[in-house]
């Protein structure tokens, strides 16, 4: 699904267009700000495609590790001994640390610069970005992609690749910054998507943020006297459960009503399925079962 309407852009992406679309990126200094494996595959997948290549870390050893495997040029655990020499600074940390660098970056950053996020939640980071000085020029991102494994050492040069990209423009983002959007979605192979902060902060309550606690749920209420028999099933239904919970408390943080609403229209459905198991009621729950098929195929279709 595309959305450009409002935007002045094509949604295009895909690795057959990122020849054409890396005009930006082919003389710019890019810093990207947190190398775990959002930050780190981004830097794979931007290696060679821009003019330099810098990384910002705060734990010394992620640093080490990222020059020693030649992800960036430069790193530094110090923003501010590389990011003022950004024409793109790219923050890809958990989203309450992205809001205080935000806070800190007119301090870090003495010049001009494009400036994206790759947070999980947006109504609170652009609310941060809208009070970046003129000389700054924002856009909210987040890729749909990752793993429950996220460090540098897990990173993947192609993690992004046939991903959506959600794309969330300020009133004050430039035309410039929507393209430079667009050519950095063409690079990696992803799928932008034009949405507003309120928007994709309820989509992904739905599609990302509930099923982590149903995960984490279902672990919890798993007597451990059941693990030889845990198969596929349950490996694949519980797998969300071990991703970072310092990321998962920023997402909760500051997408709480959202979430909320998800957890309630979930409630819902487990009370009627629940109501139809203590009933023996086994036509309705066939029913039920099935449409929950079909619509998972369909779901899945509509996303591409």
């Amino acid at each position: 699904m595309n959305r450009s309407a409002d935007n002045g852009i094509e949604s295009r992406g895909g690795d057959d267009s990122a020849s054409e679309e890396a005009a930006f990126f082919a003389t710019a200094t890019v810093a990207i700000i947190g190398l775990g494996l959002m930050g780190g595959s981004l830097a794979l997948a931007l290696r060679g495609r821009c003019a330099h290549l810098l990384g910002v870390d705060c734990d010394p050893a992620i640093v080490a590790l990222a020059l020693e495997r030649q992800v960036v040029e430069a790193a530094s655990t110090d923003p501010a001994a590389l990011l003022p020499q950004a024409d793109l600074v790219v923050i890809a940390v958990p989203v309450r640390a992205s809001i205080e660098i935000l806070h800190r970056l007119p301090a870090l950053h003495p010049g001009n610069a494009l400036v994206i996020d790759l947070g999980s939640t947006k109504s609170r980071v652009v609310q941060a970005m809208a009070a970046l000085p003129e000389r700054f020029d924002p856009l909210g991102g987040h890729p749909m992609c990752g793993k429950e494994t996220g460090t540098l050492a897990n990173a993947e040069v192609g993690l992004y690749r046939q991903a959506p990209f959600a794309l969330v423009p300020l009133p004050r983002t430039t035309q410039r910054a929507r393209q430079v959007a667009m050519e950095l979605t063409a690079l990696l192979g992803a799928h932008p998507l034009w949405l507003k902060a309120e928007e994709h902060d309820q989509w992904v309550a739905f599609t990302s943020h509930l099923p982590h606690l149903l995960a984490t749920a279902l672990v919890l209420s798993t007597p451990s006297v059941c693990a030889p028999l845990a198969g596929p099933g349950f490996r694949s239904s519980s797998r969300l459960a071990a991703g970072s919970a310092e990321m998962r408390v920023d997402i909760y943080a500051t997408n709480g009503p959202a979430v909320l609403e998800a957890l309630a229209c979930y409630r819902e459905q487990l009370d009627t399925l629940e109501d139809l198991v203590r009933r023996s009621d086994l036509e309705s729950l066939r029913s039920l079962l099935a449409l929950g098929a079909e619509r998972r195929q369909a779901f899945l279709a509509e996303g591409g």
